[in-house]
C-alpha cells in the first residue's frame, strides 16, 4: 500500500515549486532545474535502496545473457552499473539545461536549491517506507534497477516540452507544474503497486 504521507509530500513540495516560481517571476524554462535536481536525487535513493537489499530475487534479470545468482557481488554490481548509466543520462539533460539557460538571478539559484532540498526530504522519507518494506520480502533487484528511469521519463518529457515554451507567462508556468505533478504522483503510485505485487507473488 502507498504511504499516504509520502504522497502527501510529494504534492506538497511539487505545490511549493510553483509557489516559489509564481513568486519569483519565474518562466517555465527556471522550472525545469529543480525538477532536474529532483530527478538526481531519485538515482541517489535508488542506489542507496539497491544496496540496502538484504535479501533479493533475480528472477528474469541476466547479466550479458546469463541469469544471475542474488549474491552480494551482484548487488554491489548492479549499484554501481545503475550509477553509471542513470548519471551519464542525467548528464545529458545537464548540457541541455545549461544550453537553455538565460541569465539567471542570484536568488533564482538559491530557490533551485531550496526546491532542490525539499525534494530530497521527500524522497528520503519515501527511501525509508521503502528499505522497511523490502525487509519483509525480497524484492526484483533487475525491478529495482529499472522503476527509477519509469519514474523519471515523464518528468523529462515535461522537460522537454518546457524547453519549447520560452518565456511563457504564470498560466503556462501553472500548467506545466500541474501536469508534472500529475506524473509524479502517478509513477509514484505505479512503482509502489508493482513492488507490491511482487512481494504479494512471492511464495510463503
Amino acid at each position: 500500500m502507498v504511504s499516504s504521507e509520502s504522497t502527501r509530500s510529494l504534492v506538497v513540495v511539487n505545490a511549493a515549486t510553483l509557489v516559489v516560481a509564481l513568486g519569483l517571476g519565474w518562466p517555465v524554462q527556471a522550472l525545469l532545474w529543480p525538477y532536474w535536481i529532483q530527478s538526481v536525487v531519485i538515482g541517489y535513493y535508488s542506489r542507496r535502496r539497491i544496496l540496502a537489499l538484504g535479501r533479493f530475487s533475480t528472477e528474469g534479470f541476466t547479466v550479458n545473457d546469463r541469469p544471475v545468482s542474488p549474491t552480494p557481488a551482484i548487488q554491489r554490481s548492479v549499484a554501481n552499473f545503475f550509477a553509471l548509466h542513470y548519471g551519464f543520462f542525467h548528464f545529458g539533460y545537464l548540457m541541455f539545461l545549461i544550453q537553455q539557460s538565460g541569465e539567471w538571478r542570484w536568488w533564482d539559484l538559491l530557490g533551485w536549491l531550496a526546491l532542490g532540498a525539499s525534494f530530497a526530504w521527500n524522497h528520503r522519507l519515501s527511501f525509508q517506507q521503502n528499505v522497511e518494506a523490502d525487509r519483509h520480502g525480497s524484492p526484483n533487484i533487475g525491478t529495482l534497477m529499472f522503476l527509477p528511469y519509469a519514474r523519471v521519463v515523464p518528468m523529462h518529457f515535461t522537460i522537454l516540452l518546457g524547453g519549447t515554451v520560452a518565456g511563457s507567462g504564470p498560466g503556462a508556468v501553472l500548467v506545466f507544474g500541474a501536469l508534472k505533478t500529475l506524473a509524479d504522483v502517478l509513477m509514484h503510485h505505479i512503482e509502489h503497486r508493482v513492488l507490491q505485487r511482487q512481494r504479494l507473488a512471492l511464495p510463503t
